[in-house]
Protein backbone atom coordinates (compact mmCIF):
# COMPACT_ATOMS: atom_id res chain seq x y z
CA UNK A 1 0.00 0.00 0.00
CA UNK A 2 0.91 3.47 -0.56
CA UNK A 3 1.06 5.52 2.47
CA UNK A 4 1.00 9.33 3.13
CA UNK A 5 1.37 11.12 6.04
CA UNK A 6 2.27 14.71 5.18
CA UNK A 7 -1.11 15.98 5.92
CA UNK A 8 -1.13 14.80 9.53
CA UNK A 9 2.34 13.64 10.35
CA UNK A 10 2.58 17.50 12.24
CA UNK A 11 -0.40 16.94 14.56
CA UNK A 12 0.93 15.92 17.66
CA UNK A 13 1.26 12.91 20.22
CA UNK A 14 -2.17 12.13 19.43
CA UNK A 15 -2.00 11.46 15.75
CA UNK A 16 -2.89 8.74 14.98
CA UNK A 17 -1.62 6.33 12.46
CA UNK A 18 -1.55 7.41 8.23
CA UNK A 19 -4.25 7.36 6.02
CA UNK A 20 -3.71 4.76 3.15
CA UNK A 21 -4.81 5.57 -0.33
CA UNK A 22 -4.18 4.44 -3.65
CA UNK A 23 -2.74 6.26 -6.86
CA UNK A 24 -3.28 4.86 -9.85
CA UNK A 25 -4.28 1.39 -9.60
CA UNK A 26 -2.03 -0.03 -12.78
CA UNK A 27 0.68 2.18 -11.48
CA UNK A 28 0.01 0.11 -7.45
CA UNK A 29 -0.52 -3.11 -9.23
CA UNK A 30 2.91 -2.63 -11.18
CA UNK A 31 4.87 -1.41 -8.04
CA UNK A 32 3.68 -4.82 -6.00
CA UNK A 33 3.96 -7.67 -8.62
CA UNK A 34 7.49 -6.14 -9.42
CA UNK A 35 8.43 -6.26 -5.26
CA UNK A 36 7.29 -9.34 -5.87
CA UNK A 37 9.04 -10.81 -8.26
CA UNK A 38 12.54 -8.87 -6.32
CA UNK A 39 11.54 -10.79 -3.51
CA UNK A 40 11.34 -14.19 -4.98
CA UNK A 41 14.03 -14.20 -7.36
CA UNK A 42 16.10 -11.00 -6.56
CA UNK A 43 16.44 -7.53 -8.54
CA UNK A 44 18.81 -8.66 -10.81
CA UNK A 45 17.32 -12.07 -12.09
CA UNK A 46 13.92 -10.07 -12.65
CA UNK A 47 13.20 -8.74 -16.40
CA UNK A 48 10.54 -6.35 -17.25
CA UNK A 49 9.19 -8.88 -19.30
CA UNK A 50 8.56 -11.23 -16.19
CA UNK A 51 7.49 -8.21 -14.89
CA UNK A 52 4.87 -7.39 -17.79
CA UNK A 53 3.94 -11.56 -18.06
CA UNK A 54 2.90 -11.77 -14.32
CA UNK A 55 0.75 -8.67 -14.78
CA UNK A 56 -0.82 -10.15 -17.87
CA UNK A 57 0.00 -6.73 -19.58
CA UNK A 58 2.22 -6.11 -23.15
CA UNK A 59 5.93 -4.42 -22.20
CA UNK A 60 4.24 -1.54 -24.01
CA UNK A 61 1.46 -1.16 -21.21
CA UNK A 62 4.52 -1.69 -18.73
CA UNK A 63 6.69 1.08 -20.35
CA UNK A 64 3.89 3.69 -20.04
CA UNK A 65 4.45 3.89 -16.42
CA UNK A 66 8.31 2.99 -16.48
CA UNK A 67 11.06 2.52 -18.37
CA UNK A 68 13.25 0.61 -15.90
CA UNK A 69 13.50 -1.71 -13.43
CA UNK A 70 15.36 0.82 -11.34
CA UNK A 71 12.28 3.28 -12.18
CA UNK A 72 10.17 1.18 -10.58
CA UNK A 73 12.09 0.53 -7.35
CA UNK A 74 12.52 4.43 -6.88
CA UNK A 75 9.00 4.93 -7.35
CA UNK A 76 8.39 2.52 -4.79
CA UNK A 77 11.12 3.63 -2.39
CA UNK A 78 9.42 7.22 -3.18
CA UNK A 79 5.84 6.16 -2.20
CA UNK A 80 6.36 4.07 0.95
CA UNK A 81 9.35 6.04 2.63
CA UNK A 82 7.27 9.86 2.03
CA UNK A 83 5.77 9.35 5.43
CA UNK A 84 9.43 8.98 6.98
CA UNK A 85 10.96 12.35 5.37
CA UNK A 86 7.27 13.65 6.90
CA UNK A 87 8.14 12.33 10.13
CA UNK A 88 11.90 13.24 10.14
CA UNK A 89 10.62 17.00 9.22
CA UNK A 90 8.22 17.35 12.08
CA UNK A 91 10.97 15.71 14.14
CA UNK A 92 13.30 18.33 13.78
CA UNK A 93 10.73 21.29 14.64
CA UNK A 94 10.01 19.51 18.19
CA UNK A 95 11.52 19.82 21.89
CA UNK A 96 13.90 16.81 22.00
CA UNK A 97 11.77 16.00 25.32
CA UNK A 98 11.63 11.90 26.10
CA UNK A 99 7.59 12.28 25.11
CA UNK A 100 8.82 13.51 21.59
CA UNK A 101 11.05 11.13 20.73
CA UNK A 102 8.57 7.71 21.99
CA UNK A 103 6.28 9.30 19.69
CA UNK A 104 8.48 9.00 16.92
CA UNK A 105 9.54 5.39 17.44
CA UNK A 106 5.87 4.96 17.98
CA UNK A 107 5.13 6.68 14.38
CA UNK A 108 7.87 5.08 12.86
CA UNK A 109 6.79 1.67 13.73
CA UNK A 110 3.50 1.91 11.57
CA UNK A 111 5.69 3.28 8.68
CA UNK A 112 7.81 0.11 8.90
CA UNK A 113 4.69 -2.34 9.31
CA UNK A 114 3.47 -0.41 6.19
CA UNK A 115 6.39 -0.66 4.22
CA UNK A 116 6.96 -4.11 5.39
CA UNK A 117 7.78 -5.75 1.85
CA UNK A 118 9.97 -2.58 0.90
CA UNK A 119 12.16 -3.20 3.66
CA UNK A 120 13.02 -7.47 3.59
CA UNK A 121 13.02 -6.16 0.43
CA UNK A 122 16.19 -3.93 1.49
CA UNK A 123 17.25 -6.71 3.74
CA UNK A 124 17.63 -9.20 1.42
CA UNK A 125 19.01 -7.74 -1.11
CA UNK A 126 22.02 -5.44 0.53
CA UNK A 127 24.09 -5.98 -2.01
CA UNK A 128 21.80 -4.38 -4.93
CA UNK A 129 20.97 -1.29 -2.59
CA UNK A 130 24.80 -0.41 -2.39
CA UNK A 131 25.03 -0.18 -6.05
CA UNK A 132 21.78 2.20 -6.11
CA UNK A 133 20.72 5.47 -6.00
CA UNK A 134 18.00 4.66 -3.78
CA UNK A 135 19.95 3.05 -1.06
CA UNK A 136 22.15 6.01 -0.62
CA UNK A 137 18.74 7.94 0.09
CA UNK A 138 17.57 5.59 2.56
CA UNK A 139 21.12 6.31 4.76
CA UNK A 140 20.68 9.40 4.38
CA UNK A 141 17.18 9.61 5.93
CA UNK A 142 18.50 7.05 8.73
CA UNK A 143 21.07 9.68 9.53
CA UNK A 144 18.59 12.42 9.60
CA UNK A 145 16.10 10.37 11.96
CA UNK A 146 19.19 9.28 14.40
CA UNK A 147 20.37 13.22 15.00
CA UNK A 148 16.66 13.38 16.29
CA UNK A 149 17.25 10.87 19.03
CA UNK A 150 20.67 11.74 19.99
CA UNK A 151 22.15 14.84 21.75
CA UNK A 152 25.30 17.08 20.19
CA UNK A 153 27.90 16.11 22.07
CA UNK A 154 26.56 12.97 23.92
CA UNK A 155 28.77 9.89 25.08
CA UNK A 156 29.57 7.33 22.64
CA UNK A 157 27.19 4.80 24.68
CA UNK A 158 24.28 7.19 24.26
CA UNK A 159 24.79 7.63 20.30
CA UNK A 160 25.18 3.57 20.37
CA UNK A 161 22.15 3.30 22.14
CA UNK A 162 20.13 5.67 19.38
CA UNK A 163 21.71 3.52 16.67
CA UNK A 164 20.50 0.22 18.57
CA UNK A 165 17.02 1.37 18.91
CA UNK A 166 16.30 2.10 14.72
CA UNK A 167 18.63 -1.16 13.96
CA UNK A 168 16.53 -2.36 16.50
CA UNK A 169 13.10 -1.74 14.98
CA UNK A 170 14.48 -2.76 11.42
CA UNK A 171 16.07 -6.26 12.19
CA UNK A 172 13.57 -6.74 14.74
CA UNK A 173 11.04 -7.15 12.08
CA UNK A 174 13.46 -8.91 9.44
CA UNK A 175 14.37 -11.66 11.96
CA UNK A 176 11.13 -12.10 13.36
CA UNK A 177 8.66 -11.94 10.51
CA UNK A 178 8.88 -15.93 10.27
CA UNK A 179 8.73 -16.32 14.30
CA UNK A 180 5.76 -17.59 15.93
CA UNK A 181 3.58 -15.24 17.57
CA UNK A 182 0.58 -12.43 16.52
CA UNK A 183 2.59 -9.89 13.95
CA UNK A 184 0.96 -6.80 16.19
CA UNK A 185 2.04 -8.23 19.09
CA UNK A 186 5.57 -8.45 17.51
CA UNK A 187 5.39 -5.05 16.44
CA UNK A 188 4.25 -3.91 20.02
CA UNK A 189 7.78 -6.19 21.74
CA UNK A 190 9.86 -4.31 19.11
CA UNK A 191 8.83 -0.95 19.91
CA UNK A 192 8.73 -1.27 23.50
CA UNK A 193 12.48 -2.41 23.46
CA UNK A 194 13.89 0.52 20.62
CA UNK A 195 11.49 3.08 23.42
CA UNK A 196 13.51 1.53 26.26
CA UNK A 197 17.28 2.19 24.71
CA UNK A 198 16.33 5.66 23.60
CA UNK A 199 14.64 6.36 27.08
CA UNK A 200 18.50 5.00 28.65
CA UNK A 201 19.95 7.25 26.11
CA UNK A 202 17.99 10.24 26.70
CA UNK A 203 18.33 10.16 30.54
CA UNK A 204 22.32 9.13 30.14
CA UNK A 205 22.56 12.21 27.46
Amino acid sequence: MVTDTSADTGTGAGAGPAKQHRRGDTRQRIQDVALELFAEQGYEKTSLREIAERLDVTKAALYYHFKTKEDILTSIFEDLTRPIDALVEWGKEQPRTLEIKRTILTRYSEILTNAAPLFRFMQENQATMRDLKTGETFKDRMLSLLDIFREPGSPMTTQVRCFSALFTMHGGMFALKDAEGDPEEKRKAILEVAIDLVTQAHEGA
